[in-house]
Order: C-alpha cells, then structure tokens, then sequence
C-alpha cells in the first residue's frame, strides 16, 4: 500500500542520514534535530500539509552531499584552507545530484541544494535570494544555523543560547528569511535548546 511504502521510504531517509553522520563526527543528532524545528517553523508558517513530508526529507538529508567530501577536511580539526573551503561548498550540488536519482525525493532536491543560500543573495551555491530561494531551504537554512551553534561539537562547547538567539536576530534579512525568524521568536521555537542549556554547560 502506499503507506507502507511512505514508511519504507522515510526508513531510508533516516538511515542515509545515519550514514552521514557517520562519516561526518562533528553532527551526532543534528538531522533529526533541525528536522524536528523545521516541521515546528514550517507549522508557525501555516506551510500546507503537502509541504511537511519534503521538508522533513530534505532537513533530514541536508547534508548528504558531505558523502562526496573527504572525511580528513570534515573532521579536520583546525581552520580550512580556500581550497577545502571550496571543496566543502560542493555538498549542497553533490546532495541533489545523490537526491536526483529517486524519485521519491525529488520534491526535496531544492531545498538540498539551497540549503546554504542566504536572504541577502550571498550564499552558495548559485547566490540566488530573498523568495526566489525555495522556502523549505529557507527554514533549513535556519533550523540547520541555530542547531549547529546552540548545541555542542566535538571540537568546541555550543555557544551560550542568548548570545545565539542574538545572531539569529542581527541576521534576519541578511543570511535567514525575516518572517521564518519572526516566528522563531514570536513561538519561541528555541524552548527544547533552552531545557538542554545546563547539560551542554557541564
């Protein structure tokens, strides 16, 4: 039945995004959390119904695109040089190209690919801006920027969270949609990180 094969497919997802946290050491946990804010922004927006399963796909599989990136510049654990820098802004485009071939995920591959477009049109990898970035990468870009700093990394402690709730404020209309930022804090869609904050600080 079709809902059998629904439940197959998102089995899948979740196991590829196993797969990419496997070889990426520094993201333990991170797709299923920005899944979970971006079905929660995705909501505050009022998104259809029809929106929720690809945006649940492509925030699951942000980041496998870093498949096709070797693993000494992922986990290297000083700065990136211009080169690696270069290399590593290669997964979104490696991402929907793995995505292209199911079609399945088709309805995600966009907001794979633009998960690292900015507001202001000075994201890669093709600098496009404003509402002409799909608006499931839209929330990613989002759900994806705060979880990567409100929580912690192998190689650093997370930040503390009013100084990220900072950042996301001083970034709206800049790197983050105004109005996914507005309802951000209007819901107070940052309450899980703010019950997580002391065990991050032990």
């Amino acid at each position: 039945t079709y809902m059998k094969l629904k439940a197959a497919n998102m089995q899948t997802v979740r196991a590829l995004a196993e797969t990419i946290e496997a070889k990426d050491q520094y993201t333990q946990g991170h797709c299923e959390r920005v899944r979970k804010l971006a079905v929660k922004i995705a909501a505050a927006l009022k998104l259809p119904a029809e929106k929720i399963e690809p945006l649940e796909i492509a925030a699951l599989l942000h980041d496998i695109g870093k498949i096709g990136i070797p693993e000494r510049i992922l986990n290297k654990q000083g700065a990136l040089d211009p080169d690696e820098v270069d290399i590593i802004k290669m997964h979104p485009i490696i991402g929907a190209q793995i995505l292209s071939t199911v079609e399945f995920f088709l309805p995600a591959i966009n907001a794979v690919r633009h998960h690292h477009e900015r507001w202001d049109g000075n994201g890669y990898p093709d600098g496009v801006a404003g509402e002409d970035i799909d608006q499931l990468a839209r929330i990613i870009t989002l759900a994806d920027t705060f979880d990567a700093m409100a929580m912690s990394r192998p190689y650093r402690k997370a930040l503390p969270l009013d100084g990220v709730l900072r950042e996301i404020q001083e970034e709206s209309g800049k790197q983050f949609d105004p109005e996914a930022v507005r309802v951000f804090f209007s819901e107070r869609l940052y309450q899980d990180y703010e019950d997580a904050a002391p065990r991050q600080a032990e």
